[in-house]
């Protein structure tokens, strides 16, 4: 899908937004689950990398998570 219009078939466009944002130390479960249930994981996640997000679930990655997939990705085209 073309820009961001992979959005509106989003499951957290239907949920509480909240759950993508837990405070420090918050549990990222019940976002998770929904994330791989979601039909756009995928556009979800790479949205995330491109556009630099570091904070919040995305494509059912933590920041942590989000941090390993960018330097792993980085260190892949680099070779």
């Amino acid at each position: 899908m073309s820009g961001a219009l992979w959005r509106a078939d989003a499951l957290c466009a239907q949920t509480d937004p909240e759950l993508f944002y837990p405070e420090p130390g918050g549990s990222h479960a019940v976002a998770k689950r929904v994330c791989m249930a979601c039909p756009v994981r995928r556009e979800c996640l790479n949205y995330a990398i491109d556009s630099g997000q570091t904070w919040g679930i995305w494509g059912g990655l933590s920041q942590e998570g989000l941090r390993r997939l960018v330097r792993t990705r980085g260190r892949t085209r680099a070779a």
